[in-house]
Parts: C-alpha cells; structure tokens; sequence
C-alpha cells in the first residue's frame, strides 16, 4: 500500500514483526537525502515521543535497480497537511498538535552533554507535511534528508552534502535573499523557527472559534502561484515583506488572539528577534493554562 509520493521517492506501508511501518524508498539520485536521515536517525539519544521512531535503513537490489530503504513508524492519520485537510480542530485538538510539534523541535535543537550526548540539530525543511499526526492527537517530526548537527565542544557542524534546498513556499527572508550565515549554527534554528511560525498559521485557521473554522490553505496561498518560484518568495518575503493574513475571528478569542502574537514573534523578519523553540514551547504552555477549560496531561 503505497501512502505517498515526494521528491524524494515513495512511502509504503509495511509489515515487520506483525506491526505496521512505513517504507520510504529514495530514488537513488536521491542518496543524499537517505544517507544523512541515516545519519541523523541513528544518532545516539534522538528518540523522543515526538519525533518519528526509527526501525532501521537498508540498501536493496530490485530489478537490478538499487533501491534505499529507511524503514520508520507507522501513523495511519498521515501528515498533519493530510490531517488539517480533512479536519477541524477543537482548541485543545490545536494545542495538543502546536505543543508537541514543538516538543519535537526542542529536543531537536537541544545538545546534550557528556560521553553518551547528541549534537543539536537543525531540520531546515519544517512543514505540515513533515510533520506526522500519531492516534492521540500528538505529532511527531519526520524527514531529517537536510539537517544540520552541531556539537559545541568541538565546534564542528556538519551540514548534509545535498543538492535538495528547503520547500520555497516556507524559506525563511533570510535564505531567499541570501544572507543566512551559513557558518553559524544558530542560523538553521532561527530558520526552523520562522517555518514553525507558519505551521501555526496553518493549525489555527483550522481551530474552531464559536463554530468557525478557515479552509486548509498553504502559507502564502493567495499572494504566489500553487509552485511558486524562489523570485515569486522572494518578492513577497523579502522585498514585500509580508506574512500570511490572520483571520479577523482570532481577535475576539483569546487563545488563538494571543497564538497569533506568538506566531510573529515566530516569523520575524529579523531572525535575531525570533523566539528560541524553548521559549515558543513555554509560551504556548502559559497560553494553554490560561483557560481552566482546557486539562493537558503534558
């Protein structure tokens, strides 16, 4: 069964033990992308409740044709694009999917010390699509073909050798207008931040509000075509500088009005004035238990 195809290649449902995965197989001039998920998922301490959980990789031989394997977790619900195009969300069914979607970028971007440590990491592609919904409503974090690591006690960060350059529609101004320091780590989780920034966008046009929700559309859907080039970002980002539109019905709800605060705060045009994934977590922690309505088991 066949869940779906990207420029990467094609996902499959499989069976391993009697339990469901998932089967991405890379087109092999995508080895690049493999090789460094590969990378990425076996480095030591990166399993965490809300990044996808890995089984394993391999290299197959099909027809004669090399195929890459990277064999993950299986979540019926699919990716959270899938999922908010088919759904509206209650308040709680919203803070659940922001919160833990962060959660995973936290321990992403978190380094941890000592012998048995991990680097932090960087995704550099964040988006709906990349972004899995699991059976209780939590999410987990998906497709590591572009991060970068970065360990403090050496310095050395280690960038993926890739040719694949981040979804156009969520770069951040500073990668279309070419001026990300590439030579600083914290760059990248600057940049993940500003794409985070226009997931909430997308969650929150979904989250009802007296019985309202928005349609699913992607960031930026009504000012550059359905496959917008890097100059039609470009313009709009950077030299418009524009952001997607927050609908007026936020305003008179005090969760999603104070969720769009966040949210610019997320997609600064200056990547120095952005929130850390941290502080976006506590922030979004705080703007939970202001409602006595809302019990989360976090």
């Amino acid at each position: 069964l066949t869940l779906g195809k990207g420029r990467y290649g094609e996902v499959w449902r499989g069976i391993w033990h009697g339990e469901s995965v998932a089967v991405k197989i890379f087109f092999s001039k995508d080895e690049a992308s493999w090789t460094r998920e590969t990378e990425i998922y076996s480095t030591v301490l990166l399993r965490h409740e809300n990044i996808l959980g890995f089984i394993g990789s391999d290299v197959t031989s099909h027809n004669s044709c090399t195929q890459l394997w990277l064999v993950t977790h299986y979540h019926e619900r699919g990716s959270l694009y899938d999922y908010l195009n088919l759904t509206d969300l209650t308040t709680y069914q919203m803070l659940i999917i922001l919160l833990s979607a962060i959660s995973g970028i936290v321990h992403l971007h978190t380094e941890i010390f000592g012998t048995q440590g991990k680097p932090a990491i960087a995704h550099r592609d964040i988006k709906t699509k990349n972004i899995l919904v699991k059976n209780n409503g939590t999410c987990v974090i998906a497709d590591f073909g572009l991060a970068v690591t970065h360990t403090q006690a050496t310095g050395v960060m280690d960038i993926a050798h890739n040719y694949r350059v981040g979804t156009k529609r969520y770069m951040a101004p500073e990668v279309l207008d070419e001026t990300l320091n590439t030579s600083v780590f914290e760059s990248y989780r600057r940049v993940d931040i500003y794409t985070f920034g226009l997931v909430i966008w997308e969650v929150c046009r979904k989250c009802l509000s007296e019985g309202i929700a928005e349609e699913y559309r992607p960031p930026f859907f009504d000012m550059v075509p359905s496959d917008p080039s890097f100059e039609d970002m470009k313009k709009v980002v950077c030299i418009d500088q524009q952001r997607p539109v927050i609908p007026n019905r936020w305003s008179s709800d005090p969760i999603l009005s104070a969720i769009s605060k966040l949210m610019k705060e997320c997609w600064h045009q200056n990547p120095s004035a952005r929130l850390t994934a941290l502080r976006v977590k506590k922030s979004l922690m705080k703007i939970a238990m202001s409602d006595p309505k809302i019990h989360l088991d976090l």
